[in-house]
């Protein structure tokens, strides 16, 4: 597997319904998310980073430090929630700042061309919100309605025609996995592929249409969160075990700061399931024939941990390090959190892999 990556997010806006968005990541230290970085080079072994977010200022300045530490860098912007024009023409505006860093560092740069759009952009299928269009995407499908595949062909046929007009590196879309994307448009085929009890028994086969096409394949996005069930259950994806009252009121000026975040019930917390699960993941996709995979996500700033489990809402977070609210960590006493089991985890996993690709270097 050539990329080796994870998920960094340097804060994305989730837009509702009602036109008001609530940040993962309100603020974000530049010399933080540099050390962060480091970090994910040096002891979880990347050798590449998806960059998201829906700042744009704050996305580039995170992209060049990715580079300038030698990661190949896919820059994600993210702008969920908003109508089609628009989120295109956020894709043309990082477009132009991705080719001029890819002439800066050429062959280390990749444009992702939004994810999941028939869900998280408005416009494929209806819906006010992401609940509403995944259940209206999934009441089609099994209905044999396959018109939204038109709709979201018609515009990544037009993003990628804007996009490409600016831009002349690599371009990618991350796709779920049953949306059918005309990759002749892309160089990479980018697929968010999720595992679960669900689909363990067709994981791989469910890959293989997007392997014939004999482009690179790459696991834009996979993961799984922190509790006991969540392997089984079907939570890993969605909003998970939030509860979303308290999540909506602690983002709210004033009144938030007397609302603590929440998760909806009684869980156990879980390290060992998420560090299984996701070297499982990592075999199973290695042994598929992927060119590379993402793993969700370095860390989730917002879901910070708490000796109470109902209010450890790192438990219903995909990240590989658990964030405190107050303090500092043992292993990284300059980071406000700590690596989780599912750290060391996908740190060896992926050393393995750096050492076999060094020793192939070294042969040729």
């Amino acid at each position: 597997m050539r990329r080796r990556g994870v998920i960094y997010d340097t804060g994305t806006v989730f837009y509702g319904s009602g036109g008001g968005g609530i940040p993962t990541r309100p603020k974000l230290d530049l010399a933080i998310a540099e050390r962060e970085l480091q970090i994910a080079r040096d002891d979880l072994h990347c050798n590449a980073v998806r960059l998201a977010g829906s700042y744009p200022d704050r996305l580039v300045r995170v992209t060049e430090c990715a580079l300038a530490l030698g990661l190949e860098a896919w820059l994600s912007p993210t702008l969920f929630g908003r109508p089609p024009d628009q989120t295109l023409r956020s894709f043309v505006a990082a477009a132009e700042q991705a080719e001029r860093l890819r002439q800066q560092q050429p062959d280390r740069v990749v444009l992702v061309l939004g994810s999941e759009l028939t869900l998280m952009m408005p416009g494929i299928v209806p819906g006010r919100d992401f609940a509403d269009r995944t259940r209206e995407a999934f009441t089609r499908i099994k209905a044999g309605d396959h018109s939204a595949n038109d709709r979201l062909d018609e515009f990544l046929g037009r993003a990628s025609a804007a996009v490409r007009a600016v831009y002349r590196g690599p371009l990618t879309y991350a796709s779920l996995i049953w949306e059918d994307v005309n990759w002749d448009r892309f160089d990479i085929i980018g697929v968010d592929h999720y595992r679960d009890a669900r689909i363990k028994d067709r994981y791989t086969a469910m890959l293989e249409p997007l392997l014939a096409h004999g482009k690179p394949v790459v696991n834009t996005e996979f993961g799984m969160r922190t509790y006991q069930g969540a392997a089984s259950g079907g939570g890993e994806l969605g909003v998970g075990i939030a509860d979303l009252k308290t999540v909506g009121l602690h983002q709210l000026p004033l009144v938030g700061r007397f609302v603590r975040q929440r998760i909806n019930g009684d869980y156990v917390r879980d390290e060992a399931m998420q560090a299984r699960e996701l070297t499982e993941t990592l075999a199973i996709l290695e042994a598929a024939g992927v060119d590379g995979a993402f793993v969700a996500e370095f860390v989730t700033a917002a879901a910070t941990t708490n000796d109470q489990p109902r209010y450890d809402m790192d438990m219903n977070a995909f990240s590989l390090v658990k964030t405190y609210q107050h303090g500092k960590g043992m292993t990284y006493p300059d980071m406000s959190w700590e690596p989780k089991q599912s750290f060391s985890a996908v740190a060896d996993f992926y050393s393995r892999h750096q050492d076999q690709d060094q020793d192939q270097t070294a042969r040729a």
